[in-house]
């Protein structure tokens, strides 16, 4: 027979001519500098993994699978902040979905999948890899040498001596020499410290005694201020009281003159007589002659 085509024929899947820029990653190019693959480090030692390090085809996968939606959602999420929402259909429309590629293709949510299932022969881990150990070169010869032919041990051995007693002597005299150095060091800086403690001690006290000169000095200057401050006041009342006396001495006559002029100065027994008997005996008298004056009257009418 003739040629026929057993699976129904679809269109090819909507892509883009090129790729964004802003979603393309720079680390997943061709460069050893980002692949996991360049093994760094020394390459003569010996790369050694365990049989834990090998990576698991079903956790690959699924690492895969969800970078792929991860990058699915962002190209989406990217769409839809670049691309303007389309406005709201108007009344009696409404707003759907239609292809206005040049062929169709069959959409659909998820593509086609095959489940294919295959047994591999279990193998064992493969042994550590031995030591690079590179290859000798040159070519090898041999001698005899018999005792006494390099060289006399006794007579080699005099001048090493001789130069090791002599660095011995040398490093033990120059460290009696330091050990002295420092034990003069040492007595020049205890000197050093009595002399300033002394002067320091000399400074403290020359110190304490201007302390208290200085404090002499004001409690000196104090008392002579208040003294004098003393001596200015009895002045000033030695002389307001002259002054007083020379001016109330007239006036203190003047002033009593005057009261006793104006009555103030009066004798009680005199003030009480005038004021009270002397009235009360002519209230009496006028009394008592008004009624003599009366009686008399009324004589003469009988």
């Amino acid at each position: 027979g003739g040629y026929a085509f057993a699976q129904q024929p679809r269109a090819v899947s909507n892509r883009k001519k090129f790729r964004d820029p802003a979603l393309v990653d720079d680390r997943l190019a061709v460069n050893i500098m980002w692949d996991r693959r360049v093994v760094r480090g020394n390459t003569y030692a010996a790369q050694v993994l365990p049989a834990t390090a090998v990576p698991d085809p079903v956790s690959m996968q699924k690492d895969a699978e969800q970078r792929k939606l991860a990058e699915i959602k962002k190209r989406q999420r990217v769409r839809q902040v670049a691309r303007p929402n389309t406005p709201d259909a108007v009344a009696g429309r409404r707003h759907m979905d239609v292809q206005t590629e040049n062929f169709l293709e069959e959409i659909s949510d998820r593509p086609a999948e095959l489940d294919q299932d295959t047994q591999t022969d279990a193998f064992m881990d493969r042994p550590p890899s031995p030591l690079y150990i590179p290859k000798k070169t040159g070519v090898d010869r041999e001698t005899q040498i018999y005792e006494g032919d390099l060289f006399d041990f006794d007579y080699e051995v005099e001048p090493i001596l001789q130069v090791v007693v002599g660095k011995t002597l040398e490093q033990s005299l120059m460290e009696v020499l330091e050990e002295e150095e420092l034990a003069n060091m040492r007595a020049h800086q205890d000197e050093f410290d009595q002399i300033r403690a002394a002067e320091l001690a000399e400074a403290q006290r020359m110190e304490e005694t201007e302390r208290r000169r200085a404090e002499e000095k004001e409690r000196r200057l104090a008392q002579e201020r208040e003294r004098i401050h003393n001596e200015r006041t009895v002045a000033k009342k030695v002389a307001a009281r002259g002054f007083a006396h020379r001016y109330i001495g007239d006036v203190v006559s003047d002033v009593f003159d005057n009261l006793e002029g104006t009555g103030f100065f009066y004798d009680p027994l005199v003030k009480e007589i005038e004021d009270t008997f002397v009235p009360w005996l002519l209230d009496g008298v006028a009394s008592s002659i008004g009624g003599v004056r009366g009686g008399q009257g009324s004589l003469h009418d009988a």
